[in-house]
């Protein structure tokens, strides 16, 4: 199975020229425009917090019914994305398609979570997010991935990244957050954005941290990160409880070290199977 790549905008053998064409300024413009995340770590933060809200409007896609945010601190202006659902039906919650889910959640809460939990990890996918109130109503607010594609978008657009075992590297270790978080909507690829430099991010985990201490999907767990395995055996019920408190519930946090001591078991077996050299990489 080939897993999804990603651009707010997809892969076709193209050199990274070639990929900043796709992905080119307008028209008259000598230079590519800055892409990719605009602003990283605890600047980020304290820019999502503070900025003012200049311009928001609906971005028009996903059932959680999210918006674009334009905000300015007087220095920079930069775009987010602000998400404010946070559902948990009592009973049974019955989908579109038939299918049935009890103790269903979905929750702008989780996509702050994820964000602390991939901090944690090392794993670099999940844009900046943080809590914000707005307008008197609480909710996610996510630094923009710009001039991205969907992975979705780029599989149409066929467009193929030149480092391929890069490329790889990072979606095993997109695959890995999906099952770690139980992500139900870890099969829309439209849910994974890739930059002009094909780096990856992970985005939309609003219907993550099921109470299910199974694996979504085991079979796509293939290969694994030494640096992310090490991170996830430090991981323990004290850190998680100091880090995600605010944002999981102590039934949450069981499944996630439940499915965490199933993901180091599972990659110990691969190991034993395959060898080494076939399944771990830095």
């Amino acid at each position: 199975m080939t897993f999804p790549s990603i651009f707010r905008g997809s892969c076709v053998l193209l050199r990274p020229t070639a990929l900043l064409a796709v992905l080119a300024s307008p028209a008259g413009a000598q230079e590519p425009l800055p892409f990719g995340l605009l602003l990283q770590g605890e600047a980020a933060e304290k820019f999502l917090k503070t900025a003012r809200v200049v311009k928001k409007k609906a971005i028009g896609t996903g059932v959680t019914n999210p918006y674009q945010l334009t905000l300015d601190d007087g220095t920079r202006t930069l775009k987010a994305v602000w998400k404010t659902i946070d559902e948990q039906p009592s009973g049974v919650k019955q989908f579109r398609d038939g299918k049935v889910e009890a103790n269903f959640r979905d929750s702008y809460m989780f996509e702050i979570a994820v964000y602390e939990l991939d901090k944690l990890l090392g794993l670099e996918l999940v844009p900046p997010t943080v809590e914000r109130e707005i307008n008197n109503q609480k909710g996610s607010v996510q630094l923009w991935v710009e001039r991205s594609l969907t992975e979705w978008e780029r599989r149409k657009q066929n467009l193929k990244p030149t480092d391929v075992e890069r490329w790889n590297e990072q979606m095993f270790k997109v695959r890995l957050l999906h099952q770690l978080t139980y992500n139900t909507d870890y099969t829309n690829i439209r849910n994974t954005l890739v930059d002009p430099d094909f780096r990856i991010y992970a985005i939309d985990f609003s219907r993550a941290f099921r109470l299910h201490d199974a694996l979504l999907a085991e079979a796509d767990l293939t290969r694994f990160s030494r640096a992310a395995l090490a991170s996830l055996r430090r991981l323990d019920r004290a850190l998680l409880n100091e880090k995600l408190d605010r944002w999981l519930t102590r039934w949450e946090m069981e499944g996630l070290l439940k499915r965490r001591d199933r993901i180091l078991a599972l990659a110990e077996r691969r190991v034993a199977e395959h060898g080494e050299d076939l399944v771990l990489y830095p």
